[in-house]
């Protein structure tokens, strides 16, 4: 009996979707989308190539909702706008045959792989679009123009690709949130679909930049994701701990309730608990982020912070101690000469989620 696609795709194995191969110009990806595109069933996926499981895991994500009939476009263009100068375009990996392996492995359609020439005909676009105040923070600041490169290259690969559906991952926060504002901002017709971060065994997030990464370099860089486990952690122990002394009878004075648990990791919660605001862990959160960066900080070869920041998803502002609700921390940091990025979602406040693994 043959599986469908949700079924290969459930038991993981890979769906085989293949009609119309590797396109070059804007011309081909009209005419395949012509011919096998299916009305709400056609998908997009944008990628800088040197594709891994990461990337996999958003074209699986993407079959696995247009289904075997719908048409899924993996996009491959080192996008020039976007690196500053200093940056790595000129070394950035071009793996044009391993990719078009591992995008029609996990059931893409077709790739898209133009030249420069074919996104920018006649050079540098002179209209473009404009990332505004949410692009000049964090990646926006320490990338001056990354953002309007990035949205301005998304905007026309919406445009050539007209898909009814659109996954990025989530590990490029920023990048997603941006995205989906400009969708809803310019009425793109589309639904952008945030896909999670896939990480390799020791917790490292998945980027094709890991690969420059020497042996001790990546021991240190495990610093980035052993930092934002340790804030969410200490966010769930704390939560945990709340509603612990929230059940205990006879008092209404939380700090009291937590030091009477009689636990010593629970005394010395109490003071830290007892100096946040109502419901919140932001504090904590940055705290035990801190300490992990600071630690790898001194190692060798050293994580140099770019930054450490608890911001609202919404526009990618710091939230205040008292903040109640969804937040991202998010991280930058340079190992050597590779810089990378990394976050977590957290929901702060007196409901803790059950993506954590807290009892409430």
């Amino acid at each position: 009996m043959s599986l469908s696609a949700r079924d290969r795709a459930a038991s993981g194995r890979p769906v085989r979707h293949r009609p119309a191969g590797l396109l070059r110009t804007a011309d081909d990806l009209r005419d395949a989308a012509a011919r096998f595109g299916a009305p709400g069933r056609n998908a997009v996926v944008m990628t800088m190539g040197a594709l891994h499981e990461g990337h996999a895991s958003l074209v699986r994500a993407a079959r696995e909702r247009v289904g075997d009939q719908g048409f899924v476009v993996v996009t491959v263009f080192v996008n020039p706008l976007q690196f500053g100068a200093g940056e790595d375009l000129d070394r950035y990996p071009r793996t044009l045959e391993a990719d078009l392996e591992v995008a029609f492995g996990a059931g893409a359609s077709a790739v898209f792989a133009p030249s420069v020439d074919e996104v920018y005909p006649g050079g540098e676009p002179q209209v473009r679009i404009t990332a505004g105040p949410m692009g000049e923070l964090l990646e926006g600041a320490s990338r001056p123009g990354h953002f309007d490169g990035m949205l301005t290259v998304v905007a026309k690969l919406l445009h050539l690709t007209a898909p009814d559906l659109a996954f990025f991952g989530q590990k490029d926060a920023q990048q997603l949130a941006l995205i989906r504002r400009m969708a809803r901002d310019l009425n793109f017709p589309v639904e952008i679909v945030g896909v999670p971060t896939v990480r390799e065994t020791d917790g490292l997030a998945l980027s094709s930049r890991n690969r420059y990464l020497s042996a001790d370099e990546r021991r240190t860089a495990l610093a980035l994701s052993g930092a934002l486990f340790a804030a969410r952690d200490r966010l769930a122990a704390q939560e945990a701990l709340r509603a612990r002394a929230a059940a205990l009878p006879g008092t209404q004075d939380r700090a009291a309730a937590l030091s009477r648990l009689g636990e010593a990791r629970a005394a010395a919660d109490a003071h830290a608990v007892a100096q946040a605001a109502e419901g919140c862990g932001a504090g904590a959160v940055r705290a035990a982020a801190r300490t992990v960066l600071d630690d790898a900080s001194r190692a060798e070869p050293p994580l140099v912070l770019d930054y450490l920041a608890l911001v609202d998803p919404a526009d990618f502002t710091e939230v205040a101690d008292d903040h109640d609700g969804e937040a991202i921390l998010a991280v930058a940091a340079r190992v050597g000469a590779t810089r990378l990025i990394d976050n977590v979602p957290l929901l702060l406040g007196a409901t803790m989620s059950t993506m954590f693994g807290a009892t409430p």
